[in-house]
């Protein structure tokens, strides 16, 4: 059994950076992904600090720089309504935004890193609609107006294809991010009637382009929506904390080929006891035993981690690995 942590803004403190500088800088980009990858050699590296922000700043999303080592957030929305979305420039992934710095940052990796699982996180269509507009607004437009949804969230698939295409252009793979349509955030039906038909789209014309099924993160109470989830055939997908997860994985018997990561709860690793972590791995590792294709997740470790807590776990499921084996 291996763990994969899930390291966006922690790989800033690694390097003695905020999330901000890291976010904005090729070179520190380069320099805190390689860091962790020296420590921890996490498979995949997924490129990027601010993973849902990069797409909505690229179409005009407002992120100021937040103090110390506050994680960036969007301020202003580019749009006041659904509708206003398909009004929005075409993505160009060659010029918008920090699209190129992620992408040239993922090359660069890559070549530093041979072996490594280098990827980019793109964003879901209803993710980064509501990135664009606000999710309140979104989901109001979802219940009054979802002919608007619907158009808007066409129109950004186009631009998320377009960017896939980029990426594998540079010879980098793909994780998508779409856990703004987890419940309770959006309800089963609505995930299933607004929010699944983009995203099916999006999966499959990335499988198209890069020969492959698409990692699908989508975080929260997912058990609900896990259906309608694997009819996009991923092929890697989460068993978040926050969700049923004894139900999830036995509900995960019906597709044996995909892979999944079964999180623990990030504020166990955050807090750094050794005890409550190794209860928590040993909690987690039950619930993966038994299935090939599984492996130990840490959700998104938080920015002020202990870096020697993340190794220590990764070095006690590893001798877990070796007793069980014997």
């Amino acid at each position: 059994m291996r763990v994969s942590p899930a390291i966006y803004e922690y790989a800033a403190r690694l390097i003695g950076v905020t999330p901000w500088e890291a976010s904005r800088s090729k070179e520190l980009m380069i320099e805190a992904h390689a860091e962790a990858y020296r420590r921890y050699a996490h498979s995949p590296i997924l490129v990027g600090i601010d993973v849902y922000n990069v797409e909505a700043e690229a179409y005009g999303a407002i992120i100021p720089q937040p103090a110390g080592a506050g994680i960036p957030s969007i301020t202003v929305h580019p749009c006041s309504a659904t509708s206003d979305i398909p009004e929005l420039n075409p993505l160009n992934p060659a010029a918008d935004g920090r699209i190129p710095l992620v992408i040239k940052a993922a090359r660069a990796l890559t070549a530093l890193l041979p072996g490594a699982n280098v990827k980019i996180p793109v964003s879901g269509p209803f993710s980064l609609a509501s990135n664009l507009v606000g999710f309140e607004n979104l989901l109001c437009d979802c219940m009054t107006a979802p002919d608007d949804v619907a158009a808007a969230l066409s129109f950004l698939v186009e631009g998320q294809v377009a960017f896939v295409k980029a990426i594998h252009a540079a010879g980098i793979g793909v994780t998508t991010f779409e856990s703004a349509a987890t419940p309770p955030l959006l309800s089963p039906e609505m995930f299933r009637d607004i929010a699944l038909p983009a995203l099916k789209r999006l999966l499959q014309e990335a499988g198209e382009i890069l020969g492959e099924n698409i990692s699908c993160i989508i975080g929260g109470n997912t058990l609900p929506i896990l259906d309608y989830l694997m009819e996009t055939r991923p092929g890697y997908v989460i068993c978040p904390s926050e969700t049923d997860q004894n139900a999830f994985m036995h509900r995960m018997a019906q597709w044996p080929e995909v892979m999944v990561r079964v999180n623990m709860v990030p504020g166990i690793i955050a807090r750094g006891d050794p005890k409550e972590i190794r209860q928590e791995a040993d909690r987690v590792w039950a619930l993966a035993a038994g299935r090939e294709n599984a492996c130990i997740g840490t959700g998104v470790i938080p920015y002020e981690t202990d870096p020697e807590t993340v190794l220590d776990l990764l070095q006690y499921v590893k001798q877990k690995s070796r007793t069980s084996s014997c």
